[in-house]
C-alpha cells in the first residue's frame, strides 16, 4: 500500500501532534504508516492496510461492529499513552460530519502552532504538554494564549516564557475542564 496520509493514524489519531513525532534521532516516529512504523505489531496496521489494503479504520465495511477498534476507542475516553488520546473519538466523528479534508486542516493548523509553542516557549521539558494542549485546546484559543505570552514575556529567557504559557494554557484549560497531562 502507499498511503496517501502517513501521518494519520490508521485509528483516528493525527500524528503530527505526538511528542515523537517532534522527537530528533533514532526514536523520532513519522506516522502509523511510516516504513518504520508500518513493520510494528499495530493491531491497525495488521488489519486495515496488511490484510484490507485500507488507509482507515473507518474505510472498513466492518468499522461498526469491529471489536478492535470500539474497545480502542473506548479505552481513549479514559488513558492515553505516550501520546494524548483523548481526541481521537472526536477526529473520528469530524471525519464522518465534515470530511477527510477538513480534518487535516483542522490538523495542520494545531501543527503550525504546536510549532511554535516549541519554537519559542519549550524549556525542554514542555514537548509532551504542548503536544496535549495543541490535541485539546481550541485552535483561537490557543493562537491568543500565544501571543498574550509573547507580549507579557517579551525579553525574558525561555523558561519564563514556558511559565507564562504553561499559565495561560493552564487557564483556558480549566475553563473546560480539560487537564493538559497525560491520563494514566
Amino acid at each position: 500500500m502507499n498511503p496517501r496520509y502517513v501521518d494519520i493514524g490508521i485509528c483516528g489519531l493525527s500524528c503530527r501532534l505526538c511528542p515523537r513525532f517532534h522527537t530528533e534521532g533514532a526514536s523520532r516516529c513519522l506516522g502509523c504508516k511510516s516504513e518504520v512504523r508500518m513493520s510494528a505489531g499495530c493491531p491497525f496496521i495488521t488489519c486495515a492496510v496488511k490484510r484490507k489494503d485500507l488507509e482507515f479504520c473507518w474505510d472498513c465495511d466492518e468499522s461498526d461492529t469491529c471489536v478492535k477498534w470500539k474497545k480502542h476507542r473506548d479505552v481513549a475516553r479514559e488513558r492515553d499513552t505516550f501520546t494524548c488520546y483523548a481526541s481521537l473519538n472526536d477526529n473520528i466523528n469530524a471525519v464522518s460530519k465534515e470530511g477527510l479534508d477538513a480534518f487535516i486542516a483542522d490538523q495542520k493548523q494545531r501543527v503550525e502552532i504546536l510549532g511554535e509553542m516549541l519554537a519559542h516557549f519549550n524549556e525542554g521539558r514542555s514537548k509532551t504538554y504542548y503536544c496535549i494542549a495543541a490535541t485539546r485546546l481550541d485552535p483561537a484559543e490557543l493562537t491568543d494564549a500565544i501571543s498574550k505570552a509573547r507580549e507579557s514575556s517579551e525579553g525574558q529567557d525561555v523558561r519564563q516564557r514556558s511559565k507564562v504559557l504553561h499559565t495561560l494554557l493552564d487557564r483556558i484549560a480549566s475553563r473546560h475542564s480539560i487537564k493538559l497531562a497525560l491520563r494514566k
